[in-house]
């Protein structure tokens, strides 16, 4: 039987400590135990010889105890010991060891066959339940059917009624005449009256007070007016309209994010049933760590030819419009979970879980400044300018920093939960932030404490948004208003400039996760876990479109046009609503 000598065993050693970088010590050994008067060839000893060696033995010990056990043979893949059991143990030991994992595993397979039967048995009664519930739609049904027989009886009744009274108005002429006469003056001092301004009330964007816009009369949208886009495989959990043309950007939980094309064909034929033009980017080949590959948030550069798609596994990656990947971009050691481009397009500004925050240059493909002040997990960040910004974190602080500069350039403190979002208004010359402490709060460069803390909300707040109206944008003489969405399952509207609450929005059942101003300012769009996307009147104070899907929204946007509305659903979905009023 082949055996090794010291000799070799020690040559082997030294071996493998120089391969390792283990200098010292491969020096002394190689002193001590004589290696340069020993006749063995190195130049015949591949490198790795030592690892190989003690693995094959690893490997022919693993068969030993396996394969000489008198246990039924097993087809699958029999390691089941570790290789530190193997090197303290005996065969007698590790084959007992195996016979008790084999043991082990059967078992888990009687429980598992357990559990299919169990789920076939719950199947059956599901089956049993759904034909109850069937039987009680029916019933429901023809209740229903009762109650609007009963109504068109009442109007039938109100038929005969009018005809009666059609017949004692031509009994009485000069008496309905001289009624009429009446009417027509009280309409004449009505419309005079409206005429000198004196019943006109103000507009819903002027007063001051607080008003709860009414969600009667509420418009639900038609089928023919949505659009449903399926294909991904796990909750939808970010969409973006491209800012120059007809692309939506879907980001989802299967690792991929897509590129639909959006026409206005699509309503015309129905919607779902049409054909789709639709790219899917895919962040993972095969299935390995499919999960840690989740896409948490995307965005589009100003001229809408790159997207950028943040993941859980801490890359960001450029897409073309085309599907192709340009630039994969890694650093962070943690998820990412909000990335921005800067209006010039030249920076992408990512905030991480691993507490920082990164600006890429785009054209170099590489990073240009990481800022590490955070003490937490930076949940958001936003661009004040092409080359300042802020970012926020579940430490409760807002940082204010500058490309080049190695520290926060303003640094705002007075939230006391974490700050879950950050936005400039249109001029950046306002920052607004939202936290778990249930505060809104506004803030300016040029002073420490905030302007305004917004304390209405009873719940957290999780997302704020800036009307596009103002100073700064393309309407500007309309009134600046910021907007905050809260688990409080309200929407509530902000006289930035008085710190007073304007609105109440009270639509939803279920907390509200996004909201979204409609290009001219004059429509906003909330999303809500209760399933429903409500489309409010800024002028009519009130609900002007509603939809339910069948899951809830995690986020709602406009297209550049104002006449489509993307809001997608934790049921791996996304709708397109055909907005026209």
């Amino acid at each position: 039987m082949t055996s090794i000598t010291s000799v070799e065993l020690n040559y082997l050693v030294f071996r493998y400590l120089q391969e390792s970088g283990f200098t010292h010590s491969a020096f002394t050994l190689g002193y001590e135990a004589g290696i340069n008067k020993c006749t063995i060839d190195g130049s015949l000893v591949p490198p790795g010889a030592l690892i190989t060696f003690v693995q094959k033995g690893l490997q022919y010990l693993e068969m030993e105890a396996n394969l000489s056990n008198n246990d039924a043979e097993m087809d699958e893949d029999f390691s089941f010991l570790q290789p530190l059991d193997i090197i303290t143990k005996d065969v007698n030991q590790l084959r007992q060891m195996v016979k008790e994992k084999r043991k082990n595993i059967q078992k888990d397979r009687i429980k598992d066959r357990d559990k299919d039967k169990d789920k076939e048995v719950e199947r059956e009664h599901e089956g049993e339940r759904g034909r109850i519930r069937e039987k009680e739609r029916t019933e429901k049904e023809k209740e229903r059917e009762k109650e609007r027989e009963k109504e068109r009886e009442k109007e039938r009744e109100k038929e005969r009624e009018k005809a009666e009274s059609n017949k004692e108005r031509e009994k009485q002429p000069e008496e309905l005449a001289y009624r009429d006469m009446v009417l027509d003056q009280v309409d004449k001092d009505v419309a005079r009256h409206e005429e000198n301004g004196t019943l006109a009330g103000p507009e819903p964007m002027d007063i001051a007070t607080t008003s709860t816009f009414a969600s009667h009369d509420a418009c639900e949208i038609h089928s023919s007016e949505v659009t449903i886009l399926e294909g991904h495989t796990s909750e939808v959990c970010a969409c973006a309209w491209s800012p120059t043309g007809s692309l939506l950007a879907s980001g989802s939980g299967d690792s991929t994010a897509r590129i639909w094309t959006i026409s206005d064909g699509l309503f015309k034929s129905g919607g779902k049933n049409s054909p789709l033009n639709v790219l899917v980017l895919k962040h993972v080949k095969g299935r390995t760590n499919e999960k840690s590959k989740d896409v948490t948030t995307l965005d589009w550069n100003g001229e809408g030819t790159l997207l950028a798609t943040g993941s859980y596994d801490g890359q960001a990656r450029i897409w073309t419009t085309t599907g192709d990947l340009r630039t994969t971009l890694s650093k962070h050691k943690g998820p990412i979970f909000s990335l921005k481009w800067n209006k010039k397009g030249d920076y992408l500004l990512t905030g991480s879980c691993d507490k920082t925050a990164i600006v890429w240059d785009v054209k170099a493909e590489e990073w240009k400044q990481q800022f590490e002040f955070h003490t937490g997990p930076t949940l958001d960040v936003d661009w004040r300018n092409n080359v300042s910004f802020a970012t926020s974190s579940t430490d409760n602080m807002i940082y204010v920093c500058r490309i080049g500069e190695t520290r926060p350039i303003k640094t705002f403190a007075g939230h006391q939960g974490e700050v879950n979002c950050v936005k400039w208004d249109p001029t950046g010359s306002l920052l607004a932030s939202c936290s778990d402490d249930i505060t809104a709060k506004i803030w300016c460069m040029k002073q420490d404490k905030y302007v305004h803390d917004l304390r209405e909300h009873s719940k957290e707040i999780y997302a704020i948004r800036w009307s596009p109206t103002g100073l700064g944008t393309n309407n500007p003489n309309q009134q600046l208003v910021l907007a905050s969405a809260s688990f409080d399952s309200t929407v509530k509207l902000w006289d930035v400039e008085q710190g007073k609450l304007l609105y109440s929005l009270n639509g939803h059942r279920d907390p509200v996760y996004s909201v979204a101003f409609s290009p001219n300012g004059e429509y906003l769009a909330s999303g809500s876990l209760d399933k429903s996307m409500h489309v409010w009147s800024l002028k009519e104070g009130k609900i002007v479109k509603t939809y339910t899907g069948n899951g809830g929204i995690f986020e709602v946007c406009w297209n550049k046009e104002g006449d489509k509305i993307a809001a997608c659903f934790a049921n791996n979905t996304l709708c397109v609503l055909d907005f026209r009023m």
